[in-house]
């Protein structure tokens, strides 16, 4: 069963664009992005199942991750779109393509391959870690919360963005937004590679940050394979969060290659 996804319209005017998060993100992430692309795309923002404002479920994986954006689709009348979506949110993209290629039209997929990564890949068993060292019920500020995760992540930039899903109620509880308990549970499936039976045949742009080692020179053959229509841009001096890192340069890449296929 399909969930019913939270998501915000930045637009309505242009063809329509759907932007997927990043584990652990929310569209919150790329609401800046999103306003800029809004100029010339109907954008949306969704947030995945058990992330941000989106509903909370026991079952996770690929295929289900992609139909819950089709039913997100079909719900809202978007007949076809164009995609884009970075690091989980570009395998959901890439699983929704294989899946359904009539639906999509030019899709981005933000420094991630369809293939499967070692846990050790990204830090996450640190990150979950860190976010269950925080006693909820005793927490009292989003300062201290930052404190007790340091020993697991030393990066200011990563913590902000994790602390971005600890919210309060309006008794004063801190909460994670995000279903935790689910995400982990689920982890060793989002490890996982993205197969189909056939390849879209359409164009796929990769972006890839230089200083980022989730797209390796030995995946071009399973993205080639699936993609065979894929090119890769590289964004310097950029990691796994080239979008937020460059942000000029990753949206004057979007801008054009989505451009190119409404000329």
């Amino acid at each position: 069963q399909p969930m019913q996804l939270n998501f915000r319209q930045y637009s309505t005017q242009g063809a329509p664009l759907v932007i997927l998060h990043g584990l652990f993100g929310s569209l919150g992430n790329w609401g800046q992005h999103s306003k800029e692309l809004a100029e010339k795309f109907a954008v949306y923002g969704l947030d995945l199942r058990n992330h941000g404002a989106s509903p909370h479920s026991d079952k996770m994986s690929y295929p289900l991750m992609a139909e819950d954006v089709l039913a997100f689709m079909d719900k809202n009348n978007i007949d076809s779109c164009h995609l884009i979506g970075h690091s989980m949110g570009g395998k959901v993209a890439m699983q929704l393509a294989l899946d359904h290629p009539g639906r999509i039209n030019r899709l981005i997929i933000v420094d991630i391959a369809p293939v499967s990564y070692p846990a050790s890949a990204g830090g996450h068993d640190e990150i979950f870690a860190a976010m269950e060292a925080i006693d909820l019920g005793n927490l009292q500020s989003r300062v201290e919360a930052d404190e007790i995760m340091k020993p697991y992540v030393d990066e200011p930039d990563i913590r902000r963005f994790l602390l971005t899903n600890l919210h309060r109620s309006s008794e004063g509880e801190f909460f994670w937004r995000l279903n935790l308990v689910a995400i982990k549970a689920h982890y060793d499936k989002l490890r996982e590679g993205i197969t189909s039976k056939r390849p879209f045949e359409r164009a796929v742009l990769f972006v890839k940050g230089a200083m980022s080692n989730y797209i390796r020179k030995e995946d071009e053959q399973a993205i080639l394979s699936l993609f065979p229509l894929a090119s890769v841009k590289i964004v310097m001096n950029a990691g796994h969060w080239l979008h937020a890192e460059k942000p000029r340069a990753f949206q004057s890449i979007a801008m054009n290659f989505l451009i190119e296929a409404e000329e």
